[in-house]
């Protein structure tokens, strides 16, 4: 499989199949078994763990299906975490997180805690924080897996949005066949083959 940014697809298959797993080897989580992935060019298994690891900061973003957002931080301290590792110079952090927060709804939310909010906004959150060091790779484990159809459809729209803006490369495994359809490309995963469906 091969993506430019811009481009998007989703990935199917039953539970098990290894939709997860493809998604931590695309996001070099972890190494694929045999084969391999290149991203902008490079294998990011052969660099050392800690410039695996700023490479990982700054190249991909992670949506799970459950937000990991941090209980003890407050919404803007949450999508600020990603640039306080590998700090970007020049880069003025918090007030590209506070821009992201606007674009998904959230502003009059900053200084809450994540226990404070619906389902649908902590899944605001975590796409706001996942896009915070722009990342060329986004990628989704069931984004909208957690959430009720009028949450999940928001978020869907909201992934869709930023992702034409941000000019991202986006990656979403789904079990939900309303999400993969609003897909062009599709691939599934069955009995450990990735293929795209027609």
């Amino acid at each position: 499989m091969e993506m430019k940014r811009g481009e998007s697809v989703a990935v199917t298959g039953p539970s098990g199949s290894g939709k997860s797993t493809l998604l931590h080897c695309l996001g070099t989580l972890t190494p694929p078994s045999s084969g391999t992935i290149q991203i902008e060019d490079e294998n990011p298994f052969l660099l050392p763990e800690p410039k695996l690891a700023k490479f990982r900061n700054s190249v991909v973003g992670f949506v799970f299906q459950d937000h990991h957002l941090l209980p003890q931080y407050s919404v803007l301290e949450n999508t600020l975490m990603p640039a306080l590792a590998f700090p970007t110079p020049g880069l003025d952090a918090e007030q590209r997180a506070r821009e992201l927060l606007h674009r998904v709804g959230l502003s009059h939310r900053l200084d809450h805690r994540p226990g404070l909010l619906s389902g649908g906004e902590r899944q605001r959150v975590a796409v706001a924080r996942a896009l915070m060091n722009s990342p060329r790779l986004l990628l989704c484990d069931e984004p909208t897996g957690n959430l009720d159809l009028s949450n999940a459809e928001m978020v869907a729209d909201l992934l869709f949005e930023l992702h034409e803006e941000e000019l991202t490369i986006l990656i979403v495994v789904t079990h939900s066949q309303a999400l993969a359809d609003r897909f062009a490309r599709r691939y599934e995963i069955r009995e450990g083959r990735l293929s795209r469906e027609a």
